[in-house]
């Protein structure tokens, strides 16, 4: 597991909760609008040294009783096999994990799912799941990808699993009707619509 950013202290990434947030290197993604390109682009990511993970714990461990949960994300976690090692490592310190993830790795989803390992989940829905127009969010080629979107809503949906469903409107891809079809479609739990905010390299 390559981990490229770790924040300490945060109050927004896990509402109601005090947590800290790592951040893992990779994405099988390429959403033009993202705001973590160095952790996406190996070209990036490469350039920058790995947080060691050694450090982390013993972050984590010097501040069970501050902290309430940790928060994984990304680029996309669920592309690493030695995600649910993670999570269990974390977890025996005396966290409780939020997972945040793209919905494209239904396996690694059901595996997290049906092992315990996430206390909460919140996937991206980049838009109402017709292929192309998801293809086009995410800049890749998979003409399965909406089939696996579809198999991680319908887990998280049967999962028990606290979770939410959240799409960041983009001005030149969501209409009007896009919102309308998305929010009668999400009605029935925890959706919610985050703004865009333009990315600026320095």
């Amino acid at each position: 597991m390559r981990i490229g950013g770790f924040v300490k202290q945060s109050f927004i990434d896990w509402e109601g909760k005090i947590c800290a947030v790592l951040f893992t290197k990779g994405c099988n993604f390429r959403c033009g609008y993202c705001h973590n390109p160095h952790l996406v682009l190996p070209r990036l990511y490469n350039q920058s040294i790995d947080v060691d993970y050694k450090y982390i714990t013993e972050y984590l461990v010097s501040r069970r009783g501050w902290l309430d949960g940790v928060v994984i994300s990304g680029g996309e976690p669920t592309i690493h096999k030695d995600l649910p090692q993670l999570i269990e490592s974390i977890k025996k310190i005396g966290y409780q994990i939020k997972l945040d993830t793209n919905g494209s790795n239904p396996g690694m989803i059901k595996s997290i799912i049906t092992n315990r390992l996430a206390d909460y989940i919140a996937m991206d829905i980049k838009t109402v799941t017709e292929t192309e127009l998801y293809k086009k969010i995410c800049g890749i080629s998979d003409n399965n990808l909406c089939h696996k979107i579809e198999s991680s809503i319908q887990l998280l949906k049967e999962s028990g699993v606290p979770y939410e469903l959240r799409t960041t409107l983009l001005p030149n891809h969501h209409t009007k009707d896009t919102e309308k079809r998305l929010k009668a479609r999400f009605s029935y739990c925890n959706y919610k619509f985050q703004e865009f905010r333009e990315f600026v390299s320095d």
